[in-house]
Order: C-alpha cells, then structure tokens, then sequence
C-alpha cells in the first residue's frame, strides 16, 4: 500500500522505515545540512527557503512521499506559470527508471537515485509543485533483467546461467534468456521495462498530474511518449538530442534500442515486431513531432527524416538564428494556436561535453548551458507541458566532479521546464 508522508512529517518517517534493495545507498551522514552548491542552486536563489534536507542514513529509494512546499507565512505555493492540461492544485509525480539496457553502458541506471539525492524533490517542491516520489522497484523486477547471482529474487527459481560458474557477489544471473532479434539487442528486457513505463507515465497523466521521468536511457523514450499518448492523443512531442533515435530494427547499426524509440513511436516500416507488437501502437505523427539540437545523425535516419517529412532544427540552425528563434520556430510548428499538450524528452547529451560530460554518447558542439536551459523554459512559457524525461545522465562516466556536474544540470533542467525563472 502506498504510503503519503507530508513535508512537516518526511523526516521523521524517512529515518523510521528500513532500506528497500534497490540500489546502493546515498550517503548523508556527511551533509547533514543541504549544499545548494551540489545541488547547482545559488544560496541567494528562492530555492535556499524551505529546503528540505534529508536525514542520515535516508536513502532516494526508501519510500513513498508526497511533499509539499509552503511560503514562510504558511501559505502553500503554486508554480510560477499556470500549466492549463494539469489538474490543480499542480503535481508532479516522479517516475524513476533505473535502465541501462537500451544501450551497452552500465551506469546509466544510477541516475535515478543520483538525482533525487541531488535534492531534486524538495527543489521542485519549492517551486509550487506537490511532489510524489515512488519506489522504483517495479522497473528492477522484471524477469529479463540480470540480477546478482546471490540475489533473493532468485532464489528457488530456474534460473539462464548467463555467466557459467556464477557464484560470487558480483556475478550476475539472466533469469530468463533474451537473445538478439534480428539486429535488436535486448528486446524483450527493452520492451517489458518500457511498456511498465507506459502504463505508469499514462496513469499519472490520466490524474491530471504531470509524468517526469527519470532515466535510464533513451530507450525509455518509447514507454513515456506512448504513456503520455495514452491520456493527450493529440500531445506534441519536442525531442532535444545530439541524435535522432530514429533507426528501425532494420536499420540499426549497433542494435541498441536507444537509437530506436522514435522509429516506433511513428510506426515506421520494420517496427511490426515481436515483442513490441504486442502492446505498442503508433501514437505519433511526423507533424507532431520536432527535434532540437541534432548533430550526430546516421546516414539511414537522414532518410528516414526526410522521407516522413519530420522538422529538425540542427545545432547548425541554432548557429544560425540563435535558440530563442528555433524554439519560437520550434513550438509553432507543433503547436500552433497554444493549445497543443507538449512532451519534452531531454537527452543530456544534447548539451555539449563541456556542460554534461557524464553521458554515455557525447558528442562535441553542443548545447551551452544557458541554450539548454532556454528549451525548458520556452517549453515552461507555453503553459502546454504534460510530459517531461530527463535522460542519459550516467554518474559512473568520466570522474566524480564530472558526474556531480552532470547531475547538477539534469536537476537545474528539471526544474526550469518546472517553472523556475531567473527573476
């Protein structure tokens, strides 16, 4: 049963309940006080009031909470623009993803838990937001998934020894075998943690609140588009990415499903495929569709966005006209009377290396921080946003300082796609 713990009472019941094994613990006995530092927030911006700072031993995947952010008069705050498809008072329902298996990185499912111990919660709590955070264990207890060879999940079941002679700690157990489809890897790991994804991204919307998903990578893309489908037929999608996750099963080079989740979305030739034929349905049209910050793209993708007709606005075009033309550009070609539901699916590495160096696909050239940010906040203006992934972000990549950087800016574009204004 789901638990509902209040601001006033968080603390307290955080340091009551025992740990859940999801993933390895974040330490605080260290910071006992918030570091607006770590979590890239100024100490003079509104976020230093009513922080709330977690206590030792909490962990980001220790319980349910709901939390709730109140003025110094006692008065609970709403965020600062009015997002007109969302119920109200405003919510947001955090969905964390912990999923590598798009893509051959391990590292990428710490972020989850990486950016909720950044502060994340209380962050978009005192921006207005009423705030629910759940488990994250569904995503983890899928039988494709490799688990510990001495994990309690197996125990008593057969079990696809995937590593012969597994008997360490370390050692891990493929409990159900998952061989290559075609040129697709892991397609039934890929297909089962993102049609969970769906069915929760389209719950939360389906309550008027707004889905925020944190991956995990790309691949998820595909679980949340089609949840946030689920409740808004007619919703947009804004894709910022240095690429297109556009390849098919049959175009892909390296069979990694993040560089496909848009392929299926749309519906495109060769994505009528075992298992993702059995719960995905083509949600998404070409004309509502619009990539931002595209600068890695492979030669089949680029027939594939030319042949469907798909508007893309390269790192070229915001060399061109700057980023405050192309997201003018931008929102007005899939929304253009601003009365179109907008989901934003945010790849990290849309920014360049240099901003958000702890990323499994970098490429140079990218976004600057401020460029980066500036997509949220148009996206925030609009008042239309329904769905928001922020992906990609991988702590074990390059070293500490990189990862905590990474962090920082995956928590900071969060927040302004959330409503958080310079002034």
């Amino acid at each position: 049963m789901r638990s509902t713990v209040k601001i006033a009472r968080l603390a307290a019941a955080a340091s009551r309940q025992a740990p859940l094994s999801v993933a390895r613990p974040l330490s605080t006995a260290s910071r006992p006080k918030t570091s607006f530092a770590r979590h890239g927030v100024s100490p003079h911006s509104n976020l230093s009031r009513n922080v709330w700072t977690a206590p030792r031993g909490w962990r980001a995947d220790q319980e349910p909470k709901t939390v709730l952010s109140e003025s110094p008069r006692g008065e609970i705050k709403s965020p600062q623009y009015e997002y007109k498809f969302l119920a109200k008072p405003a919510k947001v329902a955090i969905v964390g993803c912990p999923f590598s298996g798009g893509q051959g990185r391990s590292g990428v499912d710490l972020a989850p838990n990486r950016l909720i111990g950044a502060g994340l919660v209380s962050q978009l709590a005192n921006l207005g937001w009423e705030v629910h955070y759940e488990t994250q264990q569904s995503f983890v207890d899928i039988p494709y998934n490799p688990v510990p060879a001495d994990s309690t999940q197996i125990k008593g079941k057969e079990v696809n020894n995937s590593t012969p002679g597994a008997s360490s700690k370390t050692d891990m157990i493929q409990r159900l075998p998952d061989p290559d489809i075609g040129r697709m890897k892991k397609p039934r790991l890929v297909s089962a943690v993102c049609e969970k994804v769906a069915s929760e991204v389209g719950s939360i919307a389906k309550k008027g609140w707004l889905p925020l998903t944190l991956g995990g990578d790309h691949s998820l893309g595909l679980g949340t588009v089609s949840g946030t489908k689920s409740k808004y037929p007619n919703a947009a999608l804004i894709w910022v990415d240095a690429h297109a996750d556009i390849n098919t099963p049959e175009t892909t080079d390296s069979g990694n499903l993040h560089g496909c989740p848009v392929s299926f979305l749309l519906g495109l030739t060769g994505c009528n495929i075992e298992p993702f034929n059995q719960w995905v349905k083509p949600c998404l049209k070409p004309e509502e569709l619009v990539y931002v910050g595209l600068r890695d793209i492979d030669p089949e993708e680029r027939k594939l966005l030319k042949a469907n007709g798909i508007k893309v606005f390269t790192m070229h075009d915001i060399d061109r006209h700057g980023i405050g033309k192309v997201m003018e550009m931008a929102i007005a070609h899939v929304n253009k009377n601003g009365d179109t539901p907008i989901h934003l699916s945010f790849d990290v590495d849309a920014l360049d290396p240099s901003e958000a160096p702890s990323t499994g696909t970098p490429v140079r050239g990218g976004l600057t921080f401020r460029e980066g940010h500036y997509i949220t906040e148009a996206v925030a203006e609009t008042g239309c946003l329904v769905g928001l992934d922020i992906m990609e972000v991988n702590p074990s990549l390059v070293d500490k300082a990189a990862a905590e950087k990474t962090i920082a800016v995956g928590c900071s574009l969060a927040r302004a796609a959330l409503g958080e204004t310079l002034l």
